[in-house]
């Protein structure tokens, strides 16, 4: 969970604005003495996510992933957050929209499913998406030994979709997915399907995280399984582990730092902002 995380931190590490195709650099993933680089396959576009306050945020393309393969062959999908994902929050109307790529799959969330319908292997609009894609994509390796799906965020959710795309309209038919804080993604119709078609998911949250707990249920559900992450530990006094502040309890970075004091061994650290006082 720690390293497809950290994949996904090096999605964020790449500007939104920037349309450049980072194909052919190498991404080096760490953590005490273990690291594994990756050869980047392909940057993934899509049109940002529109909300209520900020609309003409759904016109613009922006730059939200990577498609990545190490080098015996194992592929990893990695899909970053937006900053647009507060305002959703705060002004979202949360309407389904019929899952478009999978018959009998149920409702979405309309923004997730705009956005995800938008993505692409080029930064030009209206070319190839990027499940269709995957089987003719200029591999390092071949044959794909596997692949792996994860978002954090607005990312998690967009990787959700993704995840069942792929594994039900491509031949990568057995995808893992790890998301992180990722909102609610479709109705209990959608999960049923999504349980059954994809075998191997793992849905990461900060039990503190208001991201998570949105869209509300009946309408919208969440996919399994959930690894939960506490930031208090419970004692007299009880011991404060992330800043109890909406941002920092959302944010990717916190995220790694409870993952990895969970796991023991090397922690990752906060950002500055986010130590508890």
């Amino acid at each position: 969970m720690v390293h497809f995380a950290q994949v996904v931190k090096a999605a964020y590490a790449i500007a939104p604005e920037n349309l450049s195709n980072s194909a052919g650099q190498t991404i080096t993933v760490s953590l005490g003495g273990a690291s594994t680089s990756y050869t980047v396959i392909t940057t993934i576009y899509a049109n940002d996510l529109a909300t209520e306050m900020n609309p003409l945020r759904g016109t613009r393309r922006v730059s939200i992933g990577l498609v990545l393969q190490d080098a015996v062959g194992n592929v990893v999908i990695a899909v970053r957050g937006t900053e647009g994902i507060l305002e959703w929050v705060q002004d979202a109307r949360f309407l389904p929209h019929p899952c478009p790529f999978l018959a009998g799959a149920g409702h979405t969330e309309d923004g997730f499913t705009s956005m995800y319908m938008s993505f692409t292997v080029d930064a030009q609009p209206g070319s190839l998406s990027v499940a269709k894609s995957l089987a003719t994509l200029p591999w390092r390796k071949t044959p794909v030994q596997s692949v792996t799906i994860c978002g954090h965020s607005l990312g998690g959710a967009l990787a959700t979709l993704l995840a069942l795309d792929v594994a039900a309209n491509t031949p990568f038919t057995d995808p893992a997915a790890y998301t992180y804080a990722s909102p609610r993604t479709g109705d209990d119709t959608f999960v049923s399907m999504y349980s059954h078609v994809v075998q191997r998911s793992c849905r990461v949250a900060n039990r503190m995280d208001l991201v998570p707990k949105l869209p509300a249920p009946p309408l919208y559900e969440h996919v399994p399984s959930l690894f939960e992450l506490n930031p208090v530990v419970l004692g007299l006094p009880p011991k404060i582990l992330v800043k109890p502040e909406i941002a920092c309890e959302h944010i990717l970075d916190s995220y790694l730092h409870l993952l990895t004091l969970k796991a023991g061994g090397d922690v990752l650290p906060l950002t500055a902002a986010c130590v508890p006082l």
